[in-house]
């Protein structure tokens, strides 16, 4: 009958922790009254505890601090450091030894170790200690692999490893909404939900603009002279709770005098998110680059430069439109109808030539109406003609306007 050895006992024992903050212990009153059976003794307990405040012993309100007594969650976005202890449980010395510690991920091996000299020799009772960090950039299992060699007094090469394996979750989720305006503004509105189960200090949540846009924040407003964010003073997200943040991105002026390139442009940027959890954790996380569905204007695209506000009833006013060729190859010979409607009424002539507009180009044009119906009036009835296709581009509801009495005074 064969008989397997026995497995030889390594000379040294290795030891992982992960480093984490103190968490505050809150105790958990257990009272009653006085008249019964226990009288005042369990009050009497919670005033000796010294986990308590005192005169505040049964709100739960906590003094002390408490070492983690597990691994804990870690969150994308986080500093994953660890506590890496190899001690010499032996009574001989142990020679060359190197201790080796990877993070397998889903996609890659990460080198974590700081050095990967090996130590000469290790005496009885001693330890190598090593702390490593890694910031987690992807979520889903994760594998602390720790290897440790070394040689033997006998000159015996001996080796064994370690797998420490633990779960990376998502600690927000982020949704986005596109609003493209007429002005070639785009509005950005990200809607942030803290998942884990513990508050969050939102550090900073601004928007990276493409190479393309100039960014605007619309997160706070201005009081008394001075800049106060919209989420109030306390800029804490409790467990499942969502905060929207509103961005403005507007074209840099030397794209946005070319209308074929700007209009095609749909990646806007990405953002960049800091926050602070427990006592003072830090943790960041950036997106992929965030991708809008282009705006479909077509070949001509029509928009309002400048319009009042409000107007006196059945008196000229004056709007200037801007024409755009969208097209990047053909060139268009323009011809502007206006029509009226029951309430708008056009000033001018119909039916006049604008000439040729070239691709990607644009042209002003200053028009005038006047309103017979007051309340508020939408402008429509603008055609635009291409006498080189014979194709006609209608426009309405382009804007609106507010018509008054003229016994009302409209302020310029």
């Amino acid at each position: 009958m064969e008989v397997n050895p026995p497995k030889q006992e390594h000379l040294l024992a290795l030891k992982v922790m992960r480093l984490t903050k103190p968490t505050l212990f809150t105790n958990i009153p257990v009272t009653c009254e006085e008249k019964d059976l226990p009288g005042d003794l369990f009050n009497q307990l919670m005033r000796d505890d010294p986990s308590t405040v005192n005169g505040a012993e049964i709100l739960m309100l906590g003094e002390m601090l408490t070492l983690p007594q597990n691994f804990g969650n870690i969150f994308l976005g986080e500093t994953f450091s660890s506590y890496i202890s190899v001690h010499n449980d032996s009574n001989q010395v142990v020679k060359d030894i190197l201790v080796k510690a990877d993070l397998q991920t889903s996609s890659q091996r990460l080198n974590l170790s700081a050095s990967n000299a090996a130590v000469a020799e290790l005496k009885p009772d001693c330890c190598i200690d090593d702390v490593i960090h890694h910031e987690v950039k992807e979520i889903g299992t994760h594998i602390l692999v720790c290897a440790v060699s070394y040689t033997t007094q006998c000159g015996e090469k001996m080796y064994f490893r370690k797998f420490f394996k633990f779960q990376v979750l998502k600690p927000l989720d982020v949704k986005t909404k596109f609003y493209n305006a007429e002005t070639d503004e785009v509005f950005l509105e990200a809607q942030i939900q803290n998942i884990t189960t513990s508050p969050m200090f939102m550090e900073k949540v601004s928007l990276e603009p493409s190479i393309m846009y100039n960014v605007a924040e619309l997160n706070s407003v201005s009081q008394a002279g001075e800049c106060v964010t919209t989420f109030g003073s306390r800029a804490y997200l409790q467990p499942m709770d969502t905060r929207q943040y509103l961005y403005c991105l507007k074209p840099k002026k030397e794209f946005a005098e070319k209308a074929g390139i700007i209009k095609g442009v749909t990646v806007i940027g990405k953002l960049d998110i800091v926050w602070k959890t427990n006592l003072g954790e830090r943790g960041r996380l950036q997106t992929s680059q965030l991708q809008r569905m282009a705006p479909g204007y077509g070949d001509v695209r029509l928009s309002l430069e400048a319009i009042p506000d409000t107007v006196n009833l059945e008196e000229p006013f004056h709007i200037t439109c801007k024409i755009t060729n969208c097209s990047s190859e053909r060139t268009m010979d323009l011809v502007l109808e206006m029509c009226n409607t029951n309430s708008i009424h056009w000033c001018g002539i119909s039916g006049r030539q604008l000439g040729k507009l070239h691709p990607s180009s644009s042209l002003c044009l200053a028009l005038t109406l006047l309103s017979s119906v007051q309340g508020l009036q939408s402008i429509s009835g603008l055609r635009l003609t291409d006498t080189f296709l014979k194709r006609t581009y209608e426009y309405d509801d382009i804007a609106q306007v507010c018509v008054v009495s003229s016994a009302i005074k409209v302020e310029s």
